[in-house]
């Protein structure tokens, strides 16, 4: 599995140009006007990680394989949005099918750049959207619950729990909390996800600077950066001006030019490593002298799931996993090496996978 990310922000914060240099494409026109993205765009990238690249090297795979991240850039929302004002019904629609979103705010300043309300204020500029979004699901739950209620005097018991976790939602948002802010015991947590409210959604704040302060922000990144620790958020700070001169370049001359900038990483995986900590993400690896592969899962997964994202007939017919710890496979030059010096794992059904692991299922068929 990858997952979906979707490009939120108001109208002219760098939203189009930062999916265009992400996915290397020219897909979502970039112009300086709002509502220049109508359709969502959708695009996907390689995760890009060092490790893939070696584990091939030392296997001699003749071909390597990623996971993938999706990024879907949505119309730019305003004020209003939850009544229908702009596009926010298209925008409130499109969000709900993402894992996360990055909320992409405006810490530049730039006279050419119009701005929908006429200033640049980061931390307004993402509470308008978090408003918008809390009502939109105010106004959704309230439909919900009104609508259970023949199941409820029926003694239907899922819809029971339903309407409780709806109603914890509800009590949060009119306490100006989002409803990702609702403690969820276990027992409840699917029926939580199934609800698909707005500000469920866990959330990453993009601080769109410029070319100058790339490296280490400015005020106006150090202030989303400060809200998004208030709200157990994330935050990373990108210039996409950077990052879409980066996209037209070859990985040789992209390295030459992060160091004159004084970056050290692109941001594209600045913003997949926020994005996976973020959804806690976590990817393990299948090598052999066909492919080597990257594969993503969330932390915790036990070994037959992990198995699974594989295909369905690993997970149920898992009989064990053999597994090396990426370390020991690199240190010591392989899975021969490595099961020679009794590093190779013979792992059950309750083996939680690690992050790194290289591994090999047996199943039945």
């Amino acid at each position: 599995m990858g997952f979906k990310m979707g490009i939120v922000g108001l109208p002219n914060v760098g939203k189009s140009t930062l999916f265009n240099a992400l996915t290397r494409t020219a897909a979502a026109q970039a112009a300086n006007f709002p509502f220049c993205t109508i359709e969502p765009n959708v695009g996907e990238v390689a995760v890009p990680d060092a490790r893939l690249d070696k584990l091939a090297a030392i296997a001699g795979s003749k071909q390597t394989i990623p996971t993938r991240m999706t990024f879907v850039d949505i119309a730019g929302l305003v004020k209003g949005a939850s009544k229908g004002e702009g596009l926010g019904n298209q925008f409130l629609a499109n969000i709900r099918e993402c894992d996360a979103f990055a909320h992409v705010v405006r810490c530049f300043e730039d006279g050419d750049v119009t701005h929908v309300e006429g200033r640049v204020d980061p931390v307004d500029d993402a509470q308008v959207i978090e408003t918008e979004l809390m009502l939109a699901d105010l106004e959704s739950i309230e439909k919900r619950r009104a609508g259970l209620v023949r199941k409820l005097k029926g003694g239907d018991k899922e819809a029971a729990q339903q309407d409780r976790l709806l109603a914890d939602a509800q009590e949060a948002l009119e306490n100006d909390r989002p409803a990702r802010s609702v403690d969820v015991d276990a027992e409840d947590a699917k029926a939580w996800r199934m609800l698909q409210l707005l500000t469920q959604k866990p959330i990453l704040y993009v601080c769109n600077v410029e070319e100058e302060n790339a490296a280490k922000g400015n005020a106006h990144s150090d202030a989303v950066a400060k809200m998004a620790a208030e709200q157990g958020a994330g935050a990373v700070v990108i210039s996409a001006k950077i990052e879409e001169e980066i996209s037209q370049l070859d990985p040789d001359e992209a390295e030459m030019f992060l160091e004159e900038m004084g970056l050290e990483e692109a941001g594209l995986d600045r913003l997949i490593r926020a994005g996976y900590e973020l959804l806690h993400l976590e990817t393990y690896f299948t090598v052999g002298p066909k492919e080597a592969r990257a594969w993503t899962i969330k932390h915790g997964t036990a070994a037959p799931q992990a198995a699974g994202v594989i295909h369905g007939d690993f997970e149920k017919g898992f009989i064990r996993a053999e597994t090396i710890a990426y370390d020991d496979f690199v240190a010591l030059g392989g899975e021969g090496p490595a099961k020679d010096a009794g590093k190779m794992r013979a792992e059950g059904k309750t083996y939680i996978v690690k992050d790194g692991d290289v591994m090999h299922f047996l199943f039945n068929t």
